[in-house]
């Protein structure tokens, strides 16, 4: 199957720091440079995927409420 990309909510807008997640493939989660779609693409197991998220999500609530 063909990755279907998205955009990540966290990436900046500017141009600069432009993420791309694929949701559609099982058990893994490749993840690509949104301004170099042609470039290697990085995959993760899902499980470490959702572990980098939860700790995204909680380093952004710590600076957010401190």
């Amino acid at each position: 199957m063909k990755p279907t990309w998205r955009k990540s909510s966290y990436s900046d807008g500017g141009g600069t720091n432009c993420l791309e997640v694929a949701d559609n493939c099982l058990g893994a989660v490749p993840v690509r440079d949104s301004k170099l779609p042609h470039s290697p693409i990085l995959v993760f197991g899902a499980t470490c995927w959702e572990s980098f998220l939860v700790g995204v999500k909680d380093d952004n609530s710590a600076h957010i409420s401190g």
